[in-house]
């Protein structure tokens, strides 16, 4: 058994951009020792930094109207570990998958766990699913799961969160995802109060069952598919409710969850100073949810993210952000737009390092607002692509991921084994 991409054809285009790509490293290398940063260490940080990828993401994605499958796409969970060993062969930056139950349910554990193995993989938080019905399901979570006003409905919802635990534990994963759809499309349809005690009464009886060494991490999300109030709407009700429960509880922030032009960022160091930020999905919004790649509209927003998390670091407070993708892929290649969303993640982690702290500390002591924003600027504007291409080669991944997963073949090939999946319905898979 051999990994997807033939090693000769990533070693062979390498060799031809390696000599531009040192070259260019170099140059960098002694533009950032004029501000005193030493490339090297920067570059260290930058290879140790990893985000997960999630299973559904390798999948084609759609809207409400339509979606329109491409060709070769997984069949299955092993299709989907296959297709995410791609992306981390050839960008280096994606070492964990994060699983979505039911949609990756198997029935050998052990084999999958393995399997991920092989392609060098890990498992990142496991993720429930109880805002869509599943063929054989006693109680429909039309009007809600974890919420909702029947018992049986919300005890149905409280097992399949403890199954994911169970699942989790056998594959390695160390923290529960829970996001709910719960909410009301129509004013007066929800005594808004009530729903959110019953989410605490269910949310409880998970955090119960917790192994000791987990995290149970609750996604915000301020509509859809309910669209005139969800249960757990925004920060402050996520930040209750993981007050409420325990210090295993978590807020997990999703950038396209929010209204238009809140600012994510301040968002992040509230949760930082109270010791309740979980971790981010990554993705980029212009009009809705989870609809673009991450960075493709906002990437100085995306490094505002990780300028804060970057300085909460330096000022030595204790937390340990999970990073995961969620993007939803409509038009393009699932596998090139996680492999440039992750670079993408990457550069701005990579730019957040160069910002030069001491400065921009005295800058904000002295209430020099336009010195201070310009400390930002100048690290956002500088072009970290070489020390990023250097991480890749030194890793064994690809100088340039796109090109040579093009030029590999791998989709058509894989489009001879996996069936050609019927379009035409709505939803994300």
């Amino acid at each position: 058994m051999t990994l997807p991409i033939d090693a000769t054809l990533i070693a062979a285009r390498n060799d031809a951009e390696q000599r531009a790509v040192r070259s260019d490293y170099a140059h960098l290398g002694e533009q950032l020792e004029r501000r005193g940063i030493q490339i090297d260490q920067v570059r260290e940080q930058v290879a140790r930094f990893g985000v997960a990828i999630p299973s559904w993401g390798v999948g084609t994605g759609g809207t409400r109207f339509a979606r329109f499958p491409g060709q070769g796409e997984p069949r299955h969970v092993f299709d989907k570990l296959q297709d995410c060993g791609v992306i981390q062969q050839l960008a280096r930056a994606t070492p964990t998958v994060s699983l979505h139950i039911p949609w990756d349910k198997c029935s050998d554990w052990g084999e999958l766990r393995e399997a991920a193995g092989f392609h060098g993989l890990g498992f990142d938080a496991i993720n429930s699913n109880t805002f869509s019905d599943q063929p054989g399901q006693a109680h429909s979570y039309k009007f809600g799961s974890l919420s909702h006003t029947d018992a049986a409905t919300r005890a149905q919802a409280v097992e399949h969160n403890l199954e994911c635990i169970e699942i989790g534990q056998q594959i390695g994963s160390k923290a529960l995802t829970v996001w709910v759809g719960d909410g009301s499309n129509f004013p007066g349809q929800q005594h808004f109060r009530r729903a959110f005690d019953r989410y605490l009464e269910s949310a409880r009886q998970i955090y119960a069952a917790l192994p000791g060494d987990w995290r149970m991490m609750l996604e915000h999300k301020i509509c859809e598919p309910a669209f005139y109030s969800t249960v757990i709407q925004d920060w402050g009700s996520s930040l209750m409710a993981a007050q409420l429960l325990g210090p295993k509880a978590q807020c997990l922030v999703d950038l396209g969850h929010h209204a238009p032009n809140v600012n994510i960022e301040l968002i992040l160091a509230r949760l930082l100073s109270a010791d309740k930020l979980a971790g981010f999905h990554f993705n980029d919004s212009k009009y809705g949810d989870d609809d673009l790649d991450a960075g493709s509209v906002s990437p100085y927003r995306l490094f505002l993210v990780f300028n804060e998390l970057v300085a909460a670091a330096k000022e030595g407070l204790a937390f340990d952000p999970a990073y995961m993708l969620d993007q939803s892929h409509n038009v393009t290649d699932p596998i090139e737009s996680l492999m440039t969303s992750a670079i993408q993640v990457q550069r701005s982690y990579a730019q957040a390092l160069l910002v030069d702290r001491a400065a921009l500390d005295a800058a904000q002591e002295a209430n020099d607002a336009l010195t201070a924003t310009h400390l930002l600027k100048q690290a956002f504007q500088t072009d970290v692509t070489p020390l990023l291409q250097r991480v890749r080669l030194d890793g064994g991944g690809a100088i340039d991921p796109v090109a040579t997963y093009r030029a590999s073949g791998y989709r058509n090939r894989v489009a001879q084994t996996r069936p050609a999946a019927a379009g035409g319905g709505g939803g994300i898979v």
